[in-house]
């Protein structure tokens, strides 16, 4: 179990209508090119990717991953997790958090980039946590899209309640400030500087920046992001974003033989079929709550 004895997150329940999304200043401030240094050991987490899914790969970072990785490295020896990753699934977060809390060696996090929304919630598993003087952590309460009437949507509210009360419980412990002042930067979405993160109990040490790369050639997975930050700004719920940009992806070349390559990826639209993101229905009856 966690070195500093850090407090247990309450199991969440899918609630039907309900999915968490990712803020799209969260993923505006995303450079999903970074990454440490190559690493020495076999006992390096990276977690560089939303949290839960991704729109570009289907995939993400889930808790049965992090699971595996784990299991691989063992229950005893210590542990780095390198984090640079824009939130995502509150549900995946909190179970990566007690995977790290319970795990019986040190674990130390290093947050290269962002660790906003459930990504900070995962960082604060750590025994020592290192920030980017140039990185940031982003916290706020749940972030979904809900589907329904009104009924439905305040429902959504009060199933939300529990959830981001325990978050502030985790960030008061973690940081050692008051309840009523954490759950105040939780309802304005509240970003934290590297220094100020060491500063007011966030972080303990600054990360050395040396230690940090970015990778080259990233021009069609940032292409992507910036598409995905497009369609969230508009309210588009992110089953329907992480569909449209699969398609894209897919897509095959045209009837005019143009260039098969472009900023997304391997091929365009079919000449006789309109662009996927311009044939997309509007999602009826939904919107991004804050709450």
């Amino acid at each position: 179990m966690s070195l500093k004895q850090l407090p247990e997150l309450p199991q969440m329940r899918g609630h039907a209508g309900i999915e968490f999304d990712l803020s799209p200043q969260a993923l505006s401030k995303w450079n999903p090119a970074l990454a440490m240094e190559e690493e020495e050991g076999d006992n390096v987490i990276n977690i560089l990717d939303p949290i839960g899914y991704d729109a570009w790969t289907g995939e993400g970072t889930s808790a049965r991953r992090i699971e595996a990785a784990l299991r691989s490295i063992g229950r005893d020896r210590d542990v780095i997790v390198n984090i640079n990753s824009p939130g995502g699934s509150m549900f995946e977060g909190n179970a990566i958090y007690s995977l790290l809390r319970m795990h019986r060696g040190k674990v130390t996090v290093r947050i290269l980039g962002i660790a906003a929304s459930a990504a900070s919630i995962i960082a604060m598993a750590g025994d020592e946590i290192l920030i980017s003087r140039a990185g940031w952590l982003m916290v706020h309460n749940g972030w979904i899209v809900a589907v329904g009437n009104r009924h439905d949507l305040r429902e959504a509210a009060d199933w939300l309640e529990p959830f981001d009360a325990a978050a502030a419980d985790l960030y008061a412990e973690r940081t050692g400030l008051d309840k009523a002042e954490i759950a105040t930067l939780l309802d304005k979405e509240t970003w934290i500087g590297g220094t100020a993160a060491v500063e007011t109990g966030w972080a303990d040490a600054i990360l050395e920046p040396s230690k940090i790369r970015e990778a080259e050639d990233q021009g069609a997975q940032n292409a992507v992001r910036q598409i995905d930050v497009l369609m969230a700004r508009q309210g588009m719920p992110r089953s329907q974003r992480r569909h449209l940009l699969q398609q894209i992806k897919a897509s095959k070349p045209d009837a005019a033989g143009a260039d098969t390559h472009d900023a997304i990826g391997k091929g365009k639209p079919d000449a006789a079929q309109p662009a996927p993101l311009m044939v997309a229905p509007p999602v009826s009856l939904s919107g991004l709550l804050k709450v």
